[in-house]
């Protein structure tokens, strides 16, 4: 795909001169950043800079294998590249040497770590050699390549770049001490392996890692190497990379994390591709891609109203999306409602350079990118249809009802197949309760004793006590959509133990929203339907119809279903950022029978 749209399959002869090659101002460019309307902020947040650096130990390190506890270490790991970073913009915008005894302390703090790997990604999720297991701590011997390793060796680079001859005027050797830190734990592993998984060579099914990994390697090649014949080689290694990833991904462009991997994912591939336009002069400008297009659009197409999105996986429903990079890849893709919704997540969370893990190229993009009105986000009208992720949702009278197939195998997998998310003019009625903060579960052999990724707590049914299960085995089997109803085999997504003959769901959305489940069992079991509710329900009597008050909304079932809730209060930080409060888990449970028909509706109060 990328690499074969190279002229004669090289980068050598498209290098724009050295100082063309990055877009951002150095330190000596005065007009750019005194102009710069940050500026005093800037200057302002440095100073918690000049107060020092966190320590960072052996046995914090160790807190993770020992209690799975990843906070103890990577807070101060993070503050440490944040303090950096602050006083490295601080000392750009004021240029009087206030901040270069903190930058040079910061550098050197950094470039002393025995390791740049976190201690969850240590040991063989990088692929490092000997290591069927991660160890404890990091194997000096050896250097991992992970998400923020590369993202470390980014903002050294980045710094040294932006105030070299400050730095060089103190002594050369912080220049050099960076080289070679650089030299031994980005370059050197980046340009000689191939074990990695993340690159693709010997995995075929790659995520988030590949486009943010290579994004800030290819960032420290062109900002520290001096080797233009070896910046055109990593270069064009990377486009191989690229390549392997674009062919993961769905033909639609869905992101099979969520959208709030999105940031990590789409806006990480749009960090590449702007590195190699840039450094080409325009020459290598992927943007016509069709693919590339698509995976741009995924935060538009998943969104819902306002601050919501349209969330599975680990993603969260109201997902902290860059809403600088949204404008750009609008820009660049001439998608004004990307360039909408990008201008109003910036204008609602304003300039925020450290929100998430701390990335030079991000903060440098948001300080420097002019952004012109370009209206506001429109809410769409009408359906969403996401075949290759399948993933489908329907609009009307207000309503929106997603529904999600796929299977249980994918990344950051909750087993959620066949689940729905319902919303009533902008506000959630049925949820996926997404994401928590991260722990040594998350990613192991006990992730599915978190509640949260559990198909117990989706808006799915126990089938004789049975959920389903982790695996790309536990699918969905058939889909058929038009643009107001959406049908699944669902058969496929329980185990045998369910003993299912067939499960049909379907979605119907007019002027009301209905979920019809036809379930057809082996031997007769009871179901319970499952209902994650934004709102706390209050159940009343009608006739033969059931009837729970969520809100303005009201939920109908047959009232021979049995009626029951527990609250489940939202402990969880992250969590929190979208469901503060409690949220409300509704049982309603048929009697024991072999053939279960039920509709499931949803009305306006």
């Amino acid at each position: 795909m990328l690499l074969e749209a190279l002229p004669e399959g090289k980068i050598d002869d498209l290098l724009v001169p050295r100082e063309e090659r990055v877009p951002y101002p150095r330190v000596s460019q005065r007009q750019a950043w005194e102009n710069l309307d940050d500026r005093e902020s800037l200057i302002a947040e440095g100073c918690v800079a000049l107060q020092g650096y966190p320590q960072l130990s052996a046995t914090a390190y160790l807190k993770y294998a020992s209690h799975g506890d990843r906070r103890t270490y990577e807070e101060p790991y993070f503050k440490r590249r944040s303090l950096l970073i602050r006083a490295v913009l601080a000392e750009c915008a004021e240029d009087k040497g206030t901040f270069l005894n903190a930058i040079i302390d910061g550098i050197w703090a950094i470039c002393e770590e025995s390791t740049w790997v976190i201690p969850a990604h240590n040991g063989a999720a990088n692929g490092l050699p000997g290591h069927e297991k991660w160890t404890p701590l990091p194997d000096v011997r050896t250097q991992g390549l992970d998400l923020f390793a590369a993202q470390t060796g980014a903002t050294l680079a980045y710094a040294v770049f932006l105030l070299g001859e400050r730095l060089d005027a103190v002594t050369p050797m912080v220049r050099n001490r960076v080289q070679l830190a650089l030299e031994k734990r980005i370059f050197t592993p980046f340009m000689q392996r191939d074990d990695f998984w993340w690159m693709g060579f010997v995995r075929k099914n790659l995520n988030n890692w590949t486009p943010w990994i290579l994004s800030n390697v290819m960032d420290s090649f062109l900002l520290a190497e001096e080797d233009d014949a070896r910046i055109a080689a990593a270069l064009t290694r990377a486009l191989a990379m690229l390549d392997r990833y674009l062919v993961s991904q769905p033909e639609d462009g869905g992101c099979d994390e969520g959208v709030a991997y999105w940031n990590m994912a789409g806006a990480s591939l749009l960090d590449c591709l702007e590195t190699l336009r840039v450094a080409t002069g325009g020459a290598l400008d992927y943007y016509h891609d069709p693919l590339v297009r698509n995976i741009a659009t995924f935060p538009v197409k998943a969104h819902v109203s306002g601050e919501w999105f349209l969330n599975f996986a680990d993603c969260d429903a109201k997902p902290l999306l860059d809403g600088e990079r949204l404008y750009t890849f609008g820009i660049r893709t001439q998608n004004t409602a990307m360039m909408a919704l990008g201008n109003e997540i910036c204008k609602r969370t304003g300039y925020q350079p450290m929100r998430d893990t701390p990335q030079m190229r991000r903060v440098m993009d948001a300080l420097f990118t002019r952004r012109n009105p370009v209206g506001v986000a429109q809410k769409r009208d009408g359906s969403l249809s996401l075949p290759a992720l399948q993933l489908y949702a329907l609009e009307r009278n207000g309503f929106y009802a997603a529904i999600k197939g796929g299977n249980n195998g994918e990344s950051h997998n909750h087993n959620d197949v066949g689940s729905v998310v319902i919303y009533c003019d902008g506000k959630p009625v049925f949820v996926d309760a997404g994401n928590m903060v991260y722990t040594a579960k998350t990613f192991s052999s006990e992730r599915y004793t978190l509640w949260n990724t559990r198909a117990a707590y989706h808006n799915l049914p126990l089938i004789g006590g049975v959920e389903q299960q982790a695996g790309a085995q536990y699918k969905t089997d058939q889909i058929a959509a038009d643009g107001n109803m959406v049908t699944m085999e669902l058969q496929a997504a329980y185990p045998p133990e369910a003993g299912l003959l067939g499960y049909r769901r379907t979605l119907v959305v007019t002027e009301e929203v209905k979920i019809e489940d036809e379930i057809q069992l082996k031997q007769a079991a009871q179901v319970c339907w499952i209902w994650m509710a934004r709102e706390k329900p209050v159940i009343l009597e009608k006739d033969e119809t059931g009837q729970v008050h969520l809100g303005k909304v009201i939920l109908l079932f047959d009232s021979a279903l049995s009626f029951d809730f527990e609250e489940i209060p939202v402990t969880d930080a992250r969590m929190a950022r979208s469901y503060e409060g409690s949220l409300y888990r509704i049982f309603l449970s048929a009697k024991t029978a072999r053939k279960h028909h039920y509709h499931f509706i949803l009305q306006r109060g």
